[in-house]
C-alpha cells in the first residue's frame, strides 16, 4: 500500500520543567496539535525550543508550514530595546533564540506563518518592532490578561470585540467589521515593525491582528487564540482553514516533485 503523504507544520514549543525534579521540557499545548491534525490536516512537527542549536535552514527547507504558539513567557526586553521585565516575568531565552530567526528565514522562503498570542509578538520584534510589557499598566488600556478561574470555557471565553481593517485579509476571513476573541496575554505590540500591517484592533488601540505585507507567502498573526474554539467558532475555524490553503499549496509542487 502506497502511504498518504501530508504536509509537515511546524509547531513552536517553550522550554518548561515539569515532575518532580522540575526537569526542562520542549512544550507546546495540545490544542495546536489537535487543530492541526482536525483542521490544517497536516502532520504535527513539535520544533524545539534550542536556541542557536536550532537548524533553521533545514526547518524552513523541511516544513510547509509553521504555527507559532502563544505562552506565559514574554519575549525577551533586551530583543527590541526595551526596559527589563518586572521580577517574575517568566521568560524563555531559548525559545526566543530559536523563532526570531525562524520567523525571518521562513517569511524570506515563502513558508506559510500563523503566529498566536506570543507568537504575533516573536512576529513583530522579528521584524524590527517594539512590546508594551504589561497592557493594564498603560492608561486607557484594557486588562487583556487570562483570567484566574477553575473553568477553562470561562477562561477561553470571548472578552472584548476587535475591529476589522475594511478590505483586509481578516475583513475578508470574517466577513464582518467587528469580531468577538478571546484575551490571555499581558505583552502587546508598540511600535509595529515595518512591512507589517495592521488588520484589527480592539477598542483601546492595541493591535490584535497583523499581515506581513511583504511576504512572498501567508503570514499573518492575532493576538487571541482561535485554536481554543475552531470546533464552535467559525471565524476561528477559517483562520486555520485559510492556513490550510496556504500549506496545500506550498507542499503540493515538493509531493508531486517527489512523486516523479
Amino acid at each position: 500500500m502506497i502511504p498518504v503523504m501530508k504536509p509537515l507544520v511546524g509547531i513552536s514549543c517553550c522550554v518548561k520543567q515539569f515532575g518532580i525534579y522540575a526537569m526542562p521540557n520542549h512544550a507546546a499545548s495540545d490544542t495546536y496539535v489537535r487543530v492541526t491534525d482536525l483542521v490544517v490536516r497536516a502532520v504535527p512537527v513539535l520544533i524545539p525550543a534550542n536556541g542557536e542549536a536550532a537548524d533553521v535552514a533545514a526547518l524552513v527547507a523541511r516544513l510547509d508550514g509553521i504555527i507559532l504558539t502563544g505562552s506565559r513567557s514574554n519575549v525577551q526586553p533586551a530583543l527590541y530595546g526595551g526596559p527589563p521585565h518586572a521580577d517574575g516575568t517568566p521568560e524563555d531565552a531559548r525559545r526566543d533564540a530559536m523563532t526570531l530567526p525562524l520567523i525571518r528565514a521562513a517569511i524570506a522562503a515563502g513558508v506559510p506563518v500563523l503566529a498566536i498570542c506570543r507568537g504575533l509578538q516573536e512576529l513583530n520584534v522579528a521584524l524590527g518592532g517594539t512590546l508594551h510589557q504589561r497592557l493594564q499598566d498603560l492608561p486607557g488600556r484594557l486588562d487583556h490578561s487570562t483570567p484566574i478561574v477553575p473553568l477553562a470555557r470561562m477562561r477561553t471565553a470571548k472578552a472584548h470585540a476587535v475591529r476589522v481593517v475594511a478590505g483586509s485579509w481578516l475583513h475578508r476571513i470574517a466577513g464582518a467589521p467587528q469580531i468577538a476573541v478571546n484575551s490571555l496575554h499581558n505583552q502587546g505590540i508598540d511600535r509595529l515593525a515595518p512591512g507589517l500591517v495592521v488588520e484589527g484592533t480592539a477598542s483601546d488601540g492595541t493591535i490584535e491582528a497583523v499581515r506581513v505585507a511583504t511576504a512572498p507567502g501567508f503570514a499573518v498573526g492575532v493576538q487571541w487564540h482561535p485554536e481554543y474554539d475552531h470546533d464552535r467558532d467559525p471565524i476561528s475555524r477559517r483562520i486555520f482553514e485559510a492556513f490550510r490553503d496556504a500549506v496545500a499549496e506550498r507542499y503540493a509542487p515538493a509531493a508531486r516533485a517527489a512523486a516523479d
